[in-house]
């Protein structure tokens, strides 16, 4: 006869989150930023690529950054600003980061329009998501790493208006989610689909510039720079970490089959990923299986169990 006991164990586990700013900044005169010099350069922010960048006075709250409007050189077809955070999230125990910024897309009056992004880099400096801003069509969508294909949303966009941008990064589980203004920009996604290292260098805003195409002499199709003097401005930016709290979680004991199989059933709150362990001895534990809670519970056949006098078991959180 199989003798079951059972205990619910979540390893790491925390009762309350715990939050910690890795970056902000509202980009204030208070804080020595200077809207008499390109924000590359000053409190730490970096660049490649040339055209416009800075710090505006009557911005979107008190002063706001900007990028785009001033041309870039004839060579670059981009800009990128970013603040350096470098962190490993998950070694750090904080592996759910959330980033925010309030931003506006100020519109051309040349005729031409550009596209704005926000990127997010790991500290190989592989780029593992981004968001973009179309100013031509007025829009929004994600790119995913290791492909080329654009995710169209159905957020419309509108010039001279104020959004709201959240992210919410799980380092452990390689999700990430966003919002615009609380319209869900997308959800559970990968933040990388190629295993690249899930660390976090910055988070960078980004001006692609339009190119218009012509043909040469050779009748060669030739692409040149063509940037609208429309910018981003964007305020508010903040980056934090918190630890993730482990959810209540009950593992109960339902019977056996005719074949002396354990029947289990791991409840809990939508979404968890829990591991069920089994063991004879509490040194020795099995992995039986890992699902994720749908419904408000997953069940589970022990088919293993057969012949054993007595086997306990655990549910461990996997993040």
């Amino acid at each position: 006869m199989l003798g079951v006991g059972l205990m619910f164990v979540t390893l790491g586990s925390s009762a309350h989150a715990v939050t910690t700013n890795l970056f902000s900044t509202q980009f204030e005169a208070s804080e020595s930023y200077s809207s008499s010099l390109d924000l590359a350069g000053q409190q730490g922010w970096a660049k490649e690529g040339s055209g416009g960048n800075g710090v505006v006075v009557s911005g979107l709250q008190g002063q706001s950054a900007y990028i785009g409007f001033a041309p870039p050189n004839l060579v670059d077809d981009s800009l990128v600003l970013w603040r350096p955070i470098n962190v490993n999230p998950v070694v750090a125990g904080f592996p759910l980061v959330k980033f925010s910024v309030l931003l506006n897309i100020i519109d051309s009056s040349n005729g031409r329009y550009d596209i704005f992004r926000w990127s997010v880099y790991n500290q190989q400096l592989n780029r593992l998501f981004s968001i973009d801003f179309d100013n031509d069509y007025l829009d929004v969508s994600y790119r995913l790493d290791g492909t080329n294909s654009t995710f169209f949303t159905n957020i419309p966009i509108t010039n001279n208006s104020n959004y709201l941008m959240q992210v919410t990064m799980n380092f452990a589980a390689n999700r990430w989610s966003a919002t615009l203004n609380n319209v869900l920009i997308a959800t559970n996604q990968p933040m990388t689909t190629v295993n690249a290292s899930l660390t976090l260098a910055d988070i960078d805003a980004v001006w692609l510039v339009n190119q218009v195409g012509f043909t040469n002499t050779q009748g060669q199709v030739n692409y040149t720079n063509a940037p609208g003097n429309n910018y981003l401005l964007f305020d508010n930016y903040q980056i934090t970490a918190e630890s993730i709290v482990i959810p209540p979680t009950q593992v109960r004991f339902l019977g056996r089959t005719t074949e002396g199989w354990g029947l289990l059933r791991v409840t809990g709150a939508e979404g968890g990923r829990w591991a069920v362990e089994g063991t004879t001895n509490f040194v020795n534990w099995t992995a039986l299986k890992t699902n994720q809670i749908s419904g408000g519970s997953f069940d589970f056949v022990d088919t293993t169990s057969s012949g054993l006098a007595r086997r306990y078991y655990r549910a461990r959180y996997v993040p």
